[in-house]
């Protein structure tokens, strides 16, 4: 069994500020440390259950938060900037039976809960596919849906878990911590997430595994950016309409070119900031 973990970091255990996530901040080499800890315990459980490979692919920020030396070393790492499209399931494919979402956040625009974004909080308001919302959960486990490849376990807050489970049908959900507000959280010790996920991982891929998310193309993608401006940069792409002011959108007829068009969006989105 080949298991795929994408591992973000505003979803893990004791993380609830901006100041621990951003690079830089005296901070955030604490909370590589936890990052790693809830890796190496899905890795374990992955193990426990069987796997013979396990990817572990570093998916917040620059992609470049893990530290090799930290990871257990049974498991593959990928890390660094940029892996495009998409760098959150860079290189998931036919060949990987089950992925892992882990340390996930809720999408933009979530009440309550913690350090919610949508790939990213200084452009993106609002993304949705085919008129429904979608954050990162949701848009990755189509990317993983694409290539047949069913997303078994996601961790988070509970906002996070709770929009894996409505979008997922079968997924197993882990709530590290209760969301109260964008920077407020109520959340189990690191040591107690790492053994419920290491529980869970492992029961994960023990049950049969839920049929891949993967919705009928065409993809009508539309994003609603903070500014006219960074909807201004967007819309050069080939083949973007914009639809509204600050709506860039575009349809892609596969999982791959919905990914690209997502990729080429953001990267030129920024070049409005400021202006």
């Amino acid at each position: 069994m080949r298991v795929y973990i994408s591992i973000d970091l505003e979803g893990v255990a004791g993380i609830a500020d901006r100041r621990q996530v951003n690079r830089g901040t005296d901070d955030y080499e604490h909370s590589r440390t936890l990052m790693a800890g809830e890796a190496n315990a899905v890795i374990a459980g992955a193990f426990d259950a069987g796997a013979e490979v396990v990817v572990v692919n570093d998916s917040h920020g620059d992609l470049c938060n893990l530290r090799p030396a930290d990871l257990d070393d049974r498991a593959q790492l990928q890390i660094g900037s940029v892996k495009r499209p998409n760098g959150m399931t860079y290189g998931i494919d036919a060949g990987f039976d089950a992925a892992m979402f882990i340390g996930y956040h809720a999408m933009a625009g979530t009440a309550g809960a913690v350090l919610e974004h949508s790939f990213s909080s200084a452009t993106v308001a609002d993304l949705r596919v085919n008129g429904a919302s979608w954050g990162e959960t949701e848009f990755n486990a189509a990317i993983a849906g694409g290539a047949g490849v069913p997303v078994v376990l996601v961790s988070g807050d509970d906002a996070a878990c709770g929009q894996a489970a409505a979008a997922l049908p079968g997924v197993r959900t882990v709530a590290v911590k209760q969301g109260l507000g964008y920077r407020s959280m109520r959340s189990l010790s690191p040591a107690e997430a790492r053994n419920v996920l290491t529980e869970n991982a492992a029961a994960a891929l023990r049950s049969p595994l839920p049929a891949a998310f993967a919705p009928e193309p065409p993809y009508e993608l539309e994003i609603d950016f903070l500014t006219t401006s960074m909807t201004e940069y967007a819309a050069v792409v080939p083949g973007a309409r914009r639809p509204r002011p600050r709506t860039v959108a575009a349809t892609a007829t596969s999982t791959e070119e919905l990914n690209r068009y997502l990729a080429s969006f953001l990267d030129l989105a920024v070049h409005g900031l400021g202006i």
